[in-house]
């Protein structure tokens, strides 16, 4: 009788470990997938112009009307129409992938429209913000102003340049002259960082420029970048795409 308690108690322990087990297993959150960011840079030759950047504007409008992307947005150089970004943010790199395979025009054209291969950089959030604010416009009669600023810190300051930042931004982000202000790093290097600066419009940049909270981050980029000066790492952008306003 002692000996078939103790199978029947042994049973009741198997049993207990297995529902624990079960229900733990239940409880565990699905690993969320990880958002990919990327920036592509194309030097298109000048007698393809035109037809590149009706591709890619169509990429753009078609890439945002897919669920599983945050932003698409083309711009060119002010002082260049022959050099072009495109950023994207999307839910994960194995939707991005699906999307851009699908994208025949593109994908046809860059065998012969460009100078040299596209330069595609992967870059981390270090300041997320959601899909709607990713989608946030200008208004119509806006003078839209995009900056892009490429940061090459020294070695042993980049987290100093993090800290200065996580401090300014949400300060930057309340100016009501800015529509989009975006702070991230480099993928394969931590040293590297580029900011996205949309603002409504030149004054508004400029007051941004005087805004006193960006003294410290103007501090840092007058002392500790790798190859001062950092105005040299400025990009004025037009938009062409997705060209949409409130």
């Amino acid at each position: 009788m002692k000996v078939i308690n103790k199978q029947i108690q042994g049973i009741f322990i198997v049993l207990f470990l297995l529902h624990n087990a079960f229900a733990k297993a239940q409880n565990t959150p699905e690993k969320k997938e990880k958002m990919t960011a990327a920036i592509i840079r194309y030097e298109v030759k000048n007698e393809y112009q035109a037809e590149f950047q009706k591709a890619i504007s169509n990429y753009v409008h078609q890439s945002l009307l897919n669920e599983n992307n945050m932003m698409s947005e083309a711009y060119f150089e002010q002082d260049n129409q022959t050099v072009i970004w495109l950023f994207e943010r999307w839910n994960n790199q194995k939707d991005l992938d699906k999307f851009r395979n699908n994208s025949n025009a593109v994908t046809t054209l860059l065998k012969k429209a460009l100078v040299k291969p596209e330069e595609i950089i992967h870059v981390k959030d270090l300041e997320p913000i959601s899909k709607q604010e990713w989608r946030k416009r200008s208004r119509a009669e806006d003078k839209q102003l995009t900056i892009m600023l490429f940061v090459d810190a020294k070695p042993g300051t980049e987290e100093n340049f993090k800290k200065i930042y996580h401090k300014a931004m949400p300060e930057f982000r309340s100016e009501a002259g800015v529509v989009t202000y975006q702070l991230s790093e480099f993928e394969n290097d931590k040293t590297k960082f580029v900011t996205f600066e949309k603002f409504r419009s030149n004054d508004a940049f400029q007051f941004h420029l005087n805004f006193p909270p960006i003294q410290p981050v103007i501090d840092y980029l007058n002392t500790s970048i790798k190859k001062p000066p950092f105005h040299d790492g400025i990009h004025n952008l037009i938009e062409f795409a997705p060209l949409t306003r409130e």
